[in-house]
């Protein structure tokens, strides 16, 4: 056994290189199951961030269903999802380029079925018997905001028609499996899904259009989530009635039942169109849930509503979908990279399909999360995960406490995942501690919980994270003198609000983040437009409010240096929003930094960008606290230093 050698942290070598990280990783979402068959999305960055439908048969190897340039990929709502269904030997898909519905028979090429205007596509299904897909359809081709409405386009010429219109929003268009009832989703400005939805059911007539719309479940202080169709005609849904996303049932009587009370989250907010966390199989129903800040799984007895646990290793389970005797998800674990799981009902036996990344690591340089509950303001308990420095090489000098980075995970209605994160490991194995925030607004720990940001953005957030820092200080854990936060969109927001607004942290990075909410109000994409009505107030009447909060306004209370992180084809966090803080810092005279990414939107996904912005992060760091790092960075310019 080697004898770990003694050096500051930050300088230590690691196995888990940027390039490590994005040559040997993919995304995978969206999983599906037709007639056996497996389906998923894979995002490659070493295809430009392109995804790709990828299948899996019995016994079969893994295949891919996606020419280049296509990528299976939606724009609706910024965010997409559900952009594919398969039904029988017949995929239909959102190409994300051009916004096109494409059909392809398995084994040939794709071609358009939708015409080529701008119009966005999301949450496809087949109605088989009327010949048509069901979607929901985000118009952008009108004057002023899109309109969106649940739509059907026939299979032979590609002809779009309205089915259900009105409101502001839809989602997950249901048919019954008879075919003759539609269930979906609905809501309205200034409500995000997670706030206030409706859940609606309408008989079809012999045309296929919609009779009248009856209100099943929902209203102004409820979201619904996921309804789907058991073979019986019984209509299941997920609602936060009771604080929690619980499940619930409504018989072809009409009779609406809660399956299970429990204090967890059965369900995921709707930022993206096709979430699944739940699967009607047989008798039962298997389901993923959130309690404690870690996923589950479990199943129900559908007929004495008995739960009981499967016993999993996973700690954060998604895309859950079932067949007769299996069901599939992506899941992941800290020591594991993140996989497509088949789980045999019968046996319980897994098999793993497809990892994001085949790359074994050591597990002398993993860091595995430590479970936090701090105090925070008013009294109140807020969560955390915190991932110790780890490298079985080194040990820190003698008295020598980590530097931290805090992460203000974005959303800001999301949640830390607790699985193997490579970009976290990349951190702790040189050194740094890692401090994963799930403040108050965060998912997993109920409605109330969430609310604890309503008209709070920028204050109850910012407090969690700094309040964490803390946490972590006074048990010594980490250096109080080098105390970092970082975060990505409404993240990169909480990161500059804790920079300017108080003086616990030495420095920052913003991904794509918030400078200015009120430019975020009048500048932004319909689907988070009345967003921060909840969030900070309504505009215009609290203009007063959103200056307040705006870091770009308060720049002589920022005293600390800032690097930043930016898509020039950014739709949701326009690159002005980094731009003016990074010249009203530059102008301060402070240590400051712009990398911008011409080919990045929100997020980003191309191997190279991905790969530049982890080192220029870290090369920031050690500049700004001075140390020496093992690996050979590229410098960047960092302005005032």
């Amino acid at each position: 056994m080697n004898t770990p050698q003694v050096a500051a942290c930050g300088s230590w070598q690691s196995p888990i290189t940027s390039n490590l990280i994005v040559s040997q990783t993919v995304g995978i979402s969206s999983l599906a199951v037709n007639q056996g068959n497996i389906y998923w999305v894979e995002k490659r960055p070493q295809e430009q961030g392109r995804n790709l439908l990828i299948g899996y048969g019995n016994q079969t190897e893994v295949k891919n269903f996606t020419p280049a340039p296509l990528s299976v990929r939606s724009k609706i709502h910024e965010y997409g999802g559900g952009a594919f269904v398969v039904e029988e030997n017949t995929i239909y898909f959102s190409n994300y380029q051009d916004g096109r519905i494409y059909q392809q028979v398995i084994g040939t090429q794709p071609y358009p079925l939708t015409d080529k205007l701008e119009r966005r596509y999301g949450d496809l299904i087949v109605d088989r018997d009327r010949n048509r897909l069901i979607c929901v359809c985000e118009d952008h081709s009108l004057a002023g905001e899109a309109k969106n409405s649940i739509v059907t386009i026939n299979l032979n010429t590609g002809r779009m028609q309205d089915l259900v219109a009105g409101s502001d929003f839809y989602s997950s268009p249901r048919l019954s499996p008879d075919g003759e009832y539609l269930a979906w989703l609905s809501w309205n400005h200034p409500n995000m899904p997670w706030d206030s939805t409706h859940l609606w059911l309408a008989q079809l007539d012999a045309e296929g259009m919609v009779l009248e719309p009856k209100l099943i479940a929902g209203g102004t202080a409820e979201s619904i989530c996921e309804p789907k169709w058991g073979d019986d005609g019984t209509l299941y849904f997920s609602s936060d009635r009771t604080n929690w996303w619980n499940l619930y049932r409504r018989k072809p009587d009409g009779q609406v039942e809660i399956l299970q009370q429990k204090s967890a989250e059965f369900a995921y907010p709707h930022w993206i169109f096709g979430l699944s966390t739940y699967a009607v199989v047989g008798e039962s129903i298997i389901c993923a849930y959130s309690a404690d800040g870690c996923w589950h799984l479990g199943k129900i007895d559908l007929k004495t509503k008995q739960f009981s646990e499967i016993k999993t290793r996973y700690t954060n389970i998604s895309d859950l979908q079932g067949s007769d005797d299996f069901v599939i998800f992506i899941g992941g674990s800290p020591t594991e990279t993140t996989a497509v799981i088949k789980l045999d009902l019968n046996t319980l036996r897994e098999q793993i399909l497809r990892r994001t990344g085949e790359v074994q690591i050591d597990p002398g340089y993993l860091s595995l999360p430590e479970a936090i509950a701090f105090p925070s303001s008013e009294g109140l308990t807020a969560h955390a995960w915190y991932y110790a420095p780890e490298n079985k090489d080194y040990l820190a000098m003698s008295g020598e406490l980590p530097p931290l980075i805090v992460n203000s995970h974005g959303g800001p209605t999301a949640a830390a995942a607790v699985e193997l994160n490579l970009r976290i490991q990349y951190w702790t194995s040189r050194g740094f501690g890692y401090l994963d925030v799930n403040y108050g607004g965060s998912i997993g720990y109920g409605r109330q919980y969430r609310q604890r940001l309503d008209g709070k953005w920028g204050i109850v957030d910012v407090d969690d994270c700094i309040n964490a820092a803390k946490y972590l200080v006074e048990r010594k854990s980490v250096d109080g003198d080098r105390l970092v936060i970082t975060g990505s969109s409404a993240g990169g927001y909480t990161t500059l609000a804790a920079l300017t607004f108080r003086d616990t942290f030495k420095a920052g990075a913003s991904y794509y983040g918030v400078s200015d909410l009120e430019i975020l109000a009048k500048d932004t994409h319909k689907f988070e437009s009345r967003y921060l009505d909840r969030l900070v107030g309504k505009y215009p009447e609290d203009r007063a409010i959103y200056q307040e909060r705006s870091p770009i306004y308060f720049i002589e209370q920022l005293d600390c240096p800032v690097i930043f992180f930016q898509g020039l084809k950014d739709q949701v966090v326009p690159p002005n929003q980094a731009e003016m803080m990074f010249e009203a810092i530059k102008k301060k005279g402070l240590p400051v930094a712009y990398i911008a990414f011409e080919q990045e939107a929100h997020g980003f996904r191309i191997a190279e960008n991905i790969q530049k912005a982890l080192d220029s992060e870290f090369y920031f760091y050690s500049r700004i606290f001075g140390f020496e790092p093992a690996d050979r960075l590229e410098q960047i310019e960092i302005i005032n230093l």
